[in-house]
């Protein structure tokens, strides 16, 4: 009898097997979907090393994926009401059996806590059949909601070539709001993969407005997603924290205009101006008596800058990046890059608690911090109610989750030529089924931007 193949991860801090498990039954209104792409992401890792409650282990990990559909059974229809064929090349809301008849989902309008919610690749298991992306094939269950990546009937579907700048925002907002006929790859959706529908909500419980600055604290795939939707939703500034630096350079490709590392106190900028800490305290010109030096004047990019639209930062000056930026040297150089207020948004997507904290001290008084990043419970962290919550006036809200109008959305993004170009700096690489135990190590240490899996 023929069988899946499929990457099980038996138990927390166990290393991932290769199992041979069995096609399902198709119930009606079922589907078998081929996998083309999954993802390793940083809600795998949580689960490897335990830190998520009620998983179901062992399970098949890949809550998100993208394939095509290989058998049907009975009727499969999108939210438009049109029918899905086999061969249809999709992608699945990964929540499933959201009730729609509890308090969270019909008077707190909060269906991402209901509590009969469950998700492919976490909370179901091995025994629920094929339901994560490490594998060649994912049941679809009666219930699940697909979306469509290639073109709809009468649709174009070419997207456009090249990576380019993000001044065609405007246009590509215009064209989603007419609805947009283009495909959209298998590679590129997953480029973003969880983190699209994730920062998605997150900008969404931000309210960002014409002319905000935001800024991100993490460039991990969510922060990095935030950046560009941050941008689409028209901040005048984006501003991103994080590590290391070739995140941060594709933080400045997907919609920031200035980034800080704060591992060494290296800052760069997309219009070719560096920022580099004194690391020895003396002999330099600080920029808003932050204690940081340019390294490059004017603002176009200079001779090294690659075709990538910014310069680099480098030793030029003589002095070496430091082993670590304080958080107050990281609030210095918030202030001053917004004339000493703070950030009007302030978007928590780094995963440490700390972050938590620092997001409220780095937004201005009556801003605005969303914590999207604390998907598990990273331990305790100290504050000041006064100081740093009620004095500010400040608006905080939590972001857990997301529901299918964000993942639709998101879809809707990547078919403009602004998603297409945003989302494919995000590079990604991909691993087999074989090298996965590599490879969550590789996500746990940030050695890489974006890892998908190939069954």
């Amino acid at each position: 009898m023929p069988s899946v193949l499929a990457a099980v991860m038996t138990a927390p801090h166990q290393p991932i097997e290769l199992r041979e498990l069995p096609f399902p039954e198709l119930e009606p209104d079922s589907a078998l979907l081929r996998v083309e792409l999954s993802e390793i992401c940083g809600t795998d890792v949580h689960l490897q090393e335990g830190r998520l409650a009620g998983v179901p282990y062992p399970i098949i990990p890949g809550h998100v994926s993208v394939g095509v559909l290989e058998r049907i059974r009975g009727q499969l229809f999108d939210v438009d009401g049109r029918p899905f064929a086999e061969g249809n090349r999709v992608t699945f809301l990964d929540v499933h059996r959201t009730c729609h008849r509890c308090r969270a989902c019909l008077i707190d309008k909060a269906s991402t806590r209901c509590p009969r919610r469950k998700v492919y690749g976490i909370t179901y298991g091995v025994a629920d059949g094929l339901t994560g992306g490490w594998a060649q094939y994912v049941y679809i269950k009666p219930g699940t909601i697909c979306i469509r990546l290639d073109a709809p009937a009468g649709g174009s579907g070419s997207p456009a070539d090249g990576l380019g700048s993000r001044e065609d925002v405007k246009g590509s907002l215009s064209r989603m709001r007419g609805g947009s006929t283009a495909s959209v790859s298998s590679e590129l959706f997953m480029a973003g993969g969880c983190s699209l529908p994730t920062a998605l909500h997150a900008a969404e419980r931000a309210e960002i407005r014409i002319g905000d600055t935001v800024l991100v604290l993490g460039a991990g795939p969510v922060g990095l997603s935030c950046v560009a939707f941050a941008r689409l939703c028209g901040a005048g500034q984006v501003l991103c924290i994080g590590a290391p630096d070739a995140r941060l350079e594709v933080a400045l490709r997907m919609g920031a205009d200035k980034a800080l590392n704060f591992q060494t106190g290296r800052a760069l900028s997309a219009w070719g101006t560096g920022f580099q800490r004194d690391a020895c305290g003396t002999g330099s010109q600080s920029v808003g008596g932050t204690g940081f030096q340019p390294v490059h004047e004017g603002g176009a990019p200079g001779p090294n800058a690659c075709g990538t639209g910014f310069q680099p930062v480098t030793c030029s000056t003589g002095f070496q990046p430091v082993q670590e930026c304080t958080e107050q040297q990281r609030l210095e150089w918030v202030r001053s890059l917004t004339q000493g207020r703070g950030a009007d948004v302030a978007i928590e997507a780094a995963g440490a608690p700390a972050a938590v904290v620092q997001a409220m001290r780095f937004t201005r008084d009556a801003g605005r911090v969303v914590i999207v990043g604390q998907y598990t419970n990273a331990g305790d962290v100290s504050l000041s109610p006064h100081a740093d919550i009620n004095r500010k006036h400040l608006d905080i809200r939590g972001c857990w989750g997301s529901d299918y109008s964000h993942f639709h959305r998101a879809v809707e993004v990547l078919r403009t030529d602004y998603g297409r170009r945003t989302w494919g700096h995000m590079h990604s690489q991909r691993r087999s089924l074989g090298n996965l135990n590599e490879a969550l190590d590789e996500v746990a240490h940030a050695r890489s931007v974006k890892l998908l899996v190939t069954p």
